[in-house]
């Protein structure tokens, strides 16, 4: 058996205990806000700091050194260095959406994938989990980090944006969910390049500008913004694709 203590008694911590329940990694107590964590590292095998971001370097400074634990964080978009001043150390970055401790442990039971590095025993926790790990740089975190804002987070914004537009004429955002997944699911199967369908993939700018005149002011910026990087992909799969024209 492995034990180790969580720091931090928020969504990504709670999901991750939750997680091991049943599996050769023993949750030792959760240390929460405002309790000491100077002895968090004692007789235990790993400590995960799963505090926001802001708040990982000042708690590893707190957390007495011992030669035998290894100190990790979950952040996705800091390095190695954050857990100093410990002599063993990694990172563990669940590349999951963890909305509650409920959910969040479900999913990171169900062949989730995490981003780590440092000491093998992050991958061990992985492979306890019945996870996929792949490794990240130090150097390349932030920019790793930004892809899975973008491909979670930016996705969230962009379905808002969706519900609010849908709404003004009528459309069940259900039927809007629908077309997502039917998205996602070309895209897995053919790349985004390849999937990527309407006015921008064809070059119908007519379209588009319809679109920007009947959208409110307060949504034009984000779907020109949008429509931008459309065209950009839409250049990968065909670099002579018209800038202009209508149906094809």
């Amino acid at each position: 058996m492995t034990t180790i203590r969580i720091i931090g008694g928020g969504r990504a911590g709670l999901s991750l205990a939750g997680a091991l329940e049943g599996s050769e990694f023993v949750v030792a107590e959760i240390l929460r806000h405002g309790e000491s964590v100077a002895a968090a590292a004692s007789g235990v095998d790993l400590v995960v700091i799963a505090t926001p971001d802001a708040a990982i370097e000042e708690v590893a400074r707190e957390i007495i050194p011992v030669e035998s634990t290894v100190v990790a964080h979950m952040s996705g978009s800091l390095g190695l260095a954050a857990v100093e001043p410990h002599p063993l150390k990694a990172a563990l970055h669940p590349l999951a959406a963890l909305p509650d401790p409920v959910t969040g442990a479900r999913r990171l039971r169900d062949q989730a994938w995490f981003a780590v590095a440092g000491h093998q025993i992050a991958g061990d926790l992985v492979v306890a989990l019945g996870g996929t790990a792949f490794e990240v740089a130090d150097a390349d975190r932030a920019l790793y980090h930004a892809a899975a804002v973008i491909a979670s987070n930016h996705l969230v914004a962009l379905l808002g944006q969706a519900e609010r537009i849908s709404a003004q004429v009528g459309v069940p955002f259900e039927a809007m969910i629908d077309l997502v997944r039917a998205t996602v699911d070309n895209v897995a199967e053919l790349g985004p390049a390849t999937a990527l369908t309407g006015p921008a993939a064809r070059g119908d700018e007519a379209t588009i500008s319809r679109h920007i005149e009947a959208l409110p002011p307060a949504e034009r910026e984000v779907y020109e913004a949008m429509v931008d990087e459309a065209r950009r992909l839409a250049r990968q799969s065909n670099p002579h694709r018209r800038s202009e024209g209508g149906p094809r």
